[in-house]
Formats: C-alpha cells, sequence, structure tokens
C-alpha cells in the first residue's frame, strides 16, 4: 500500500479506499452471482477457471504507470468481484464432492484461506527484498495457476445437482429453511468478529507494546503466526467434528472466540508478553475453527439444486457484516484509547449462539 501511495501519488487515506474497493467488490460480485445462480447453473471448476483467470489480470493491472487513484480502485473492486467466483465457489466444489466428510474437507479449504490471509504479513516482514511490482505479478501469476488446476485437474463432483434457471428469489427464497436460516445467523455471528479481529492484531500488538515499555514486538512475523495458525485449527475442528458433531464444535469454538472477546481487556492490563502471545494465539485459532463447520451447516441445509447459490448469498452478507464491524471498531480505537473496546466485538458470538440454539 505504501508502494502505491509513493509511486502514484496518492494521499495516505487512499490506503482504507483500495482496501474497501476489494471488499466492497467481493460484496457486489457476490450478490450477481447468487441473483443470476452462477455457481449452480454452470460448471464451478469452470467458473473458478475463468474467475481466477480475470482476477488474476486486473491484480497485475496495478503496475501499469498510467494508472491513477480512480483506475486503481477500479481494478481493485473487479478483483475483489472476480473473488466471488472462488472462495463460495471453492466451497460449492468441496460440496459436491463429499457427501460425508463435508466438516472435514471444508476444514482444509479454509484452512488454505486463512493461511492465504496471512500471508501478506509475512510478506511484510520479508518485503524489503522484493521489488512491490514484482510481487502484484507473483501473486497473479499464482491465481492463474490456481485456477488452472482447478479446471484440469477437479472434474464437477458426483453429488453436484446443476440449476437449470435464473432465479431472482433466490436471495430470499433459502431464507425461508428454518435450518439454513439457523446455520446462516451462526455463520453472520461469526463474521461479525472474525474480520475486525484479523485487521486488528497489529494494532492489539503495538498497543501492547506501546504501553508496556519493556516490550518490543516483531508485528508482522507476530501477526502472521497469531492469524496463520488457524488454518491449523479449521482442520482439527473438521476432524472433531466427524466425531463430536459439526454444531457442536461450532458452538464450542464461537463460545470460546466470544470469552476471548470479553477477556482481552483484563488480559491486556497483565505484564508479561509471553501471556499476552498466546491469549492473541488461542484467539487466533478458536476464532476461525468455527468457519469451515458453518459453512458446512450451510451447505448441508440448503437444497442441492441451489447449494452453490446459497454458500455464495451466505458470503455476501457475511462479507457486508464484517465491513460494519471493522469501521465500527476502527472508529471506537480511533475515539477512546481503551482496551476495552474490543469487548464490541462479544455480540457476534453471542448472536451466533442464539441463532445455533435453534
Amino acid at each position: 500500500m505504501n508502494d502505491l501511495v509513493a509511486n502514484f501519488g496518492l494521499t495516505e487515506g487512499a490506503v482504507g479506499h483500495l482496501t474497501s474497493a476489494v471488499q466492497f467488490g467481493f460484496i457486489i460480485g457476490t450478490l450477481v452471482f447468487a441473483i443470476f445462480t452462477i455457481a449452480d447453473r454452470f460448471s464451478p471448476s469452470r467458473v473458478f477457471f475463468t474467475c481466477a483467470v480475470l482476477g488474476a489480470l486486473f491484480n497485475a493491472g496495478i503496475i501499469w504507470d498510467g494508472n491513477g487513484l480512480a483506475s486503481i480502485l477500479s481494478v481493485r473492486f473487479l478483483t475483489g468481484f472476480f473473488l466471488a467466483g472462488i472462495y463460495p465457489v471453492g466451497m460449492k466444489i468441496a460440496a459436491d464432492h463429499f457427501e460425508k466428510g463435508l466438516g472435514k474437507s471444508l476444514g482444509f479449504l479454509v484452512g488454505a484461506l486463512v493461511i492465504g490471509t496471512a500471508f501478506p504479513h509475512l510478506l511484510k516482514e520479508l518485503s524489503g527484498a522484493f521489488p512491490w511490482k514484482s510481487v502484484l505479478i507473483v501473486t497473479s501469476l499464482l491465481a492463474f495457476l490456481g485456477g488452472l488446476l482447478m479446471l484440469v485437474l477437479v472434474p464437477d463432483g458426483p453429488y453436484r445437482k446443476p440449476g437449470q434457471q435464473v432465479n431472482l428469489s433466490a436471495f430470499f427464497s433459502v431464507f425461508q429453511n428454518r435450518s439454513f436460516r439457523s446455520a446462516a445467523f451462526g455463520y453472520f455471528g461469526h463474521m461479525w468478529e472474525l474480520y475486525a479481529f484479523w485487521a486488528f492484531v497489529p494494532l492489539m500488538l503495538k498497543t501492547y507494546s506501546t504501553h508496556h515499555d519493556s516490550v518490543d514486538f516483531n508485528i508482522p512475523l507476530l501477526s502472521f503466526i497469531i492469524i496463520g495458525s488457524g488454518g491449523l485449527a479449521c482442520v482439527t475442528g473438521g476432524y472433531l467434528a466427524e466425531k463430536a458433531g459439526t454444531k457442536r464444535i461450532a458452538s464450542t469454538a464461537l463460545l470460546l472466540s466470544g470469552l476471548c472477546c470479553l477477556l482481552f481487556p483484563f488480559v491486556f492490563t497483565i505484564n508479561s508478553e509471553l501471556l499476552f502471545i498466546a491469549f492473541l494465539w488461542f484467539w487466533g485459532l478458536v476464532v476461525i475453527a468455527d468457519s469451515p463447520l458453518f459453512s458446512t451447516l450451510v451447505a448441508q441445509n440448503a437444497s442441492p439444486e441451489m447449494k452453490g447459490t446459497a454458500l455464495t448469498i451466505v458470503n455476501c452478507i457475511g462479507f457486508s457484516i464484517t465491513i460494519v464491524s471493522i469501521q465500527l471498531l476502527s472508529m471506537l480505537t480511533g475515539a477512546l484509547d481503551s482496551a476495552g473496546v474490543y469487548v464490541v466485538l462479544a455480540v457476534g458470538p453471542a448472536f451466533g449462539l442464539l441463532a445455533l440454539r435453534s
């Protein structure tokens, strides 16, 4: 981001717009994909490949020297838009291949997402050795390769039931199923906390080191470890769900992460950097462990011919919620110099647990 600001003469305020543009693009993309039931009417692997190629091209479009703020925001928006054909469609592909053991398979898939989410923090730690343009080119090539591997190696699953027509009412009709609604609302509560936690991990570490003079954290590396370790939690949660039940493990993880939200202000006051890092590491595990399990519950409680669209709709709403929670927490941390503001994240787990009761 800093390289883009310096290279194209942008203002510091543009950084927030560049981040929001991708999120907004993803939300609009999932909305369009849901309305036109793209993931159910067409081969999911082909949709994945097409979106990977287009997303890679728009991602690489930033390196054009003639860019200005408007064109950069546009290509970031379009990158986010075509990501709508990657994450929810990837879950649809997994659901088409696994009638049993879906929680375990989605654990690996979401675990990969978590490592990918944490990777920029590690890249920041190492970025002195890489020009910013080469980083964008490499990530675009990796995206293209991922799409190609999906097209060549992953055929449509044996449990796929393709939808036959556009269903403009799908965005509302899927919620008529009470069990689906309960699983989706649980996921929404989880999303209120998840991305806000991920976004503020570096700030949590920085604020703690500011209030405790003897502490000197390597913030990018610790952020990578705290967030990236959640990938292991996703895989472990998938295996545990096969033995103890998907809903039970999802509820347990949601309860534990909610308790972390409430305990954070107390842990923040303790002058022990080891305890603080261990607490954030544990929070990073439980905050994401339930994500593939909620997606499993959503997929299992959606009608087979609408499974891809249902996952896309839930993603659309869930990521919209993340913008609200991130902006609210950003406003609170800017106005109040208190670790107590993070308690607001507990609202999500509480809502999710209430939803799961039904």
